[in-house]
Formats: C-alpha cells, sequence, structure tokens
C-alpha cells in the first residue's frame, strides 16, 4: 500500500454476504470523500460455511472474522469492516479495533408474515432466532404469555437466508437485527420492533467497528474521521460485560448502554442473563455512571458483570 498526494491506498477485507458488502461500500464511500483510493477484497469465512450447526456449537461468531485477520496480516488488505457484535471481546495479540461508527438501530426486529406480535402466534408456532440471548429472552416473554406451546428453533444462514425460511412457511416468525434490514433497505419486512425493555439487545448490536493491524498507525489516523466517540463509550461498556462474562455467541447474554438525557455525560448499561435451559429466572441489573472516557465506560461494564455474577449469573466456563 502507497501513499500519495495525500490519500492512502486501502483494501478492505470483507466477508460477501450482502449485509458485509453493503457494510464495506458504505465505509469505502466514506473514506472515498475524504480523499482515499479504496478497494474491496472479498472473502467467505467458516462462519458463511458452516451453517448445519449453531454457531456456539462450532466455535462462536469468531468464525466471521478469522480469515478476514489472516488477509491484514499477510498484507493482503488493510482494514476489515465488521458488525461489532460478531467481534470476539479479545482480539488477537497484533490486532487493534481502529474505529467504532455512529451506530444504526441497535434494538431487535419482529418479523412475521402473519403475526403482529408474541401473543399473536397460532397454537404450536415456530419462532426462530440464531441467538441464545434472544432464546432466553423470548422463552421469558413467551413463559408470561402462558405460551409453553411455542417452540423457538435455531435459524442460521446470511439475512436473505433466513428471509427465505420464513417465506416457505419453516417459521411462523424470525427475530432478527433491525439495522440489518435498515440497512439493506428491507424495513418494510419489520413487522413491530421490540424495544430494549422487551428484548434487551446483545453487546455491540447496530454498530460497525474497524480492525487493522496494531501497527498501522497510518490506517489509524486516516479511520479517525470515522469515529463516533458517543457509540464507541456505550458499546465499550457493552463489551467490557460480556468479556467480564467471558462471553462469546455461545452466552445468553444482552448488554446494551444509552445516554441518560440528550447531550448528558450519564451512561445507563443494562444487562441480561438467562439460563438456556430455563432452570433459573433471566438476571437482569441496570447501572447509571457518568462516562466521558473508554477507562470510565469499561469501569462501569465491570462492575454490572459484577452485578450479574451477585444475581446468579454463570460466567463462560463457570
Amino acid at each position: 500500500m502507497s501513499n500519495t498526494s495525500g490519500g492512502l491506498n486501502i483494501t478492505i477485507a470483507t466477508r460477501e454476504s450482502r449485509l458485509a458488502l453493503w457494510q464495506a461500500e458504505h465505509v469505502k464511500s466514506l473514506l472515498q470523500a475524504l480523499g482515499h483510493r479504496v478497494q474491496l477484497l472479498g472473502m467467505t469465512t467458516q462462519g458463511d460455511q458452516i451453517l448445519d450447526r449453531s454457531l456456539s456449537k462450532v466455535g462462536g461468531k469468531g468464525l466471521f472474522v478469522k480469515e478476514l485477520e489472516v488477509a491484514l496480516q499477510e498484507g493482503r488488505a488493510d482494514i476489515a469492516v465488521h458488525s461489532l457484535k460478531d467481534v470476539p471481546m479479545d482480539l488477537p495479540e497484533g490486532f487493534a479495533l481502529a474505529c467504532v461508527m455512529e451506530r444504526e438501530d441497535p434494538r431487535d426486529a419482529w418479523v412475521s408474515p402473519g403475526c403482529d406480535s408474541l401473543a399473536d402466534l397460532p397454537q404450536d408456532a415456530v419462532v426462530g432466532t440464531s441467538s441464545l440471548r434472544r432464546l432466553v429472552l423470548l422463552r421469558e416473554s413467551l413463559d408470561r404469555l402462558g405460551r409453553q406451546d411455542v417452540r423457538i428453533e435455531p435459524l442460521r444462514g446470511n439475512l436473505d437466508t433466513r428471509l427465505r425460511k420464513l417465506d416457505e412457511g419453516q417459521y411462523h416468525a424470525i427475530v432478527l437485527a433491525a439495522a440489518g434490514l435498515k440497512r439493506l433497505g428491507l424495513s418494510a419486512r419489520i413487522r413491530a420492533i421490540f424495544a430494549p425493555e422487551q428484548s434487551l439487545p446483545a453487546a455491540g448490536q447496530g454498530a460497525l467497528g474497524i480492525e487493522i493491524r496494531s501497527d498501522r498507525t497510518d490506517l489509524m489516523q486516516a479511520l479517525s474521521p470515522l469515529v463516533h466517540m458517543g457509540t464507541w463509550l456505550r458499546v465499550a461498556a457493552e463489551r467490557t460485560v460480556s468479556r467480564a462474562m467471558g462471553g462469546s455467541c455461545s452466552m445468553p447474554l444482552a448488554a446494551y448502554a444509552r445516554w441518560a438525557d440528550e447531550g448528558s455525560h450519564a451512561l445507563c448499561l443494562e444487562a441480561a442473563w438467562g439460563d438456556p435451559e430455563g432452570r433459573t429466572p433471566v438476571v437482569r441489573v441496570a447501572e447509571t455512571a457518568p462516562v466521558e472516557t473508554l477507562a470510565q465506560a469499561e469501569a462501569l461494564g465491570h462492575r454490572v458483570a459484577q452485578a450479574l455474577r451477585a444475581g446468579g449469573a454463570q460466567a463462560a466456563g463457570g
């Protein structure tokens, strides 16, 4: 990669799903507007290839990131654009999160051809989700409605594949991230959006992160105009909860931070943990603290993780 006339030549490593390509193209256009020359390197990851088993059983969401990191390591690409909720809590040595961009809608979306809500589901309905977090929160809501008849079944594949499975009648409804649907112009598929109180989002949901090799200070500088600090502080608090709990997608954990008021420095961080077997009630905690630095955001995340464990939540391997 060379640097001529002030701009950099930047190659973006990206997965080849429609959503991943949208994200990479979005970053490409922003960088081009800043005077850089940008191209994409499309790649298929292990996470894209293994579709017959749940992510929690085959190695977690890091499977979507590994091949992209190899391309960075070998110099075939300069940056990788990720959905932040797919990025493992601890990056391998030699890599850094250089940028967190402004967040899209972080909430979960209810997608169904015929049912307005959980309460609307027919007897013995099937709801699809790929996430243990969504499973425990859906099960909690269904139990509250007395709907033990509803089955929650695994749902894998990219966004288009999941929607096709719904349209084929394999599910009565599915739960997806609102951000992906909105980014691909599929808002019309959203029947309803869950308030965070109903379905607390995953750490980092709706935010894009850009990964680089940690020795690439030129890229750190080039990406700095894309940083959205308000989002970075929120997701740093969320991801710290997940890291402190040993979190991966094999953990039924939600963590969501929001500013107490417009322009406020008070960050309210909520978290929830549930037992996938449903043997114990969902553990929920919330704490608000002034946050103006990443260190303060992480300190808040650690306190919330501690409160979760005190409430009976099990850390991974614990």
